[in-house]
């Protein structure tokens, strides 16, 4: 059916909860799933041998320490028993949906990406999977308390073995490699499917206490810039609204791909006008009796 792999940090506090939370919805969606942990942090093995997952402790990495992307994906596609593969970060949750969608996408067409965007949710316990109504509570837990990103906030990835035969040595842990790995997905003229509106997928806030400048380190070290470097200096870089498919009700074009690039150049000189102008009419729009609609909830590039 589907071979998911990804990589961890340690299985220590809020970090262990929220990736064996991970872990296990990816092995509940369907009974012929394998789970590829890649990685020695303190924990793999044990939390591989208890979910049935298959460890492989060895990652390439840079001179700083951080696994190797390319390193991943190259083990992945030769180890996999499944021909479909999912990379996927260790924090996201999963629902049945998300096997539907990709039976789908598999359905109409045999070289595909599929995608989608996520919902931040806070989440700090361990979730009730042994209760038959945990998927139904979760989902009403996202859409009421959670923030659904937009397209730049990437966190699975689902392909069929080969297409990335290719890679830079982009590093988990910074900014930059999933953009990278839609545009090579275009660039190979293979469709990428957004499935945001069949399939809903759950991320669970967490902190950057990985990095010591938090956030803004991921965004801005040395690594993040390198990442930025061997993804063409920012010429091989594309998002989710750069999808050439939308997975509803039905499958269709979508068309605000061909708009997508100028926004991305355009929104930071409009957003920033934009509010301005609210904050200067507002005294005007409270004497009229007039209120501004409530945004959309997304929040800042930086929570990433």
């Amino acid at each position: 059916m589907l071979t998911f792999f990804t990589t961890a940090k340690a299985f220590e506090g809020h970090s262990g909860i929220i990736q064996r939370n991970a872990l296990t919805s990816w092995t509940l969606l369907h009974p012929d799933i394998e789970v590829i942990l890649f990685g020695d942090d303190k924990g793999a093995a044990e939390i591989a041998a208890e979910l049935g997952l298959r460890h492989v402790p060895f990652v390439e990495r840079n001179e700083f320490g951080s696994k190797r992307l390319d390193s991943m994906f190259q083990q992945a596609q030769s180890l996999a028993r499944h021909d479909v593969l999912c990379y996927i970060n260790c924090d996201i949750l999963l629902l049945p949906e998300f096997i539907v969608a990709l039976c789908r996408v598999q359905q109409s067409r045999d070289r595909f990406l599929m995608v989608g965007r996520r919902w931040d949710t806070d989440i700090t316990e361990p979730v009730a999977f042994s209760d038959p109504g945990w998927r139904d509570a979760l989902r009403q837990t996202a859409a009421c308390q959670g923030v659904m990103q937009p397209g730049h906030s990437i966190d699975y990835f689902v392909f069929r073995r080969g297409l990335y035969r290719e890679m830079p040595a982009l590093v988990i842990g910074r900014i930059w490699w999933d953009h990278w790995l839609v545009w090579k997905a275009r660039h190979e003229r293979v469709a990428v499917i957004d499935v945001t509106p069949s399939a809903m997928c759950v991320h669970q806030n967490h902190n950057y206490g990985y990095h010591p400048s938090g956030v803004k380190g991921v965004h801005t070290d040395v690594q993040a810039k390198r990442n930025f470097e061997l993804a063409g200096n920012g010429k091989h870089l594309l998002t989710i609204d750069d999808a050439t498919h939308l997975l509803g009700a039905t499958e269709r074009q979508n068309w605000y791909r061909f708009w997508a690039p100028t926004w991305r150049v355009v929104r930071p000189k409009v957003v920033p006008v934009w509010f301005a102008l609210l904050d200067l009419t507002r005294p005007v729009r409270r004497f009229l009796g007039l209120r501004r609609a409530a945004p959309a909830r997304v929040s800042d590039p930086a929570s990433r």
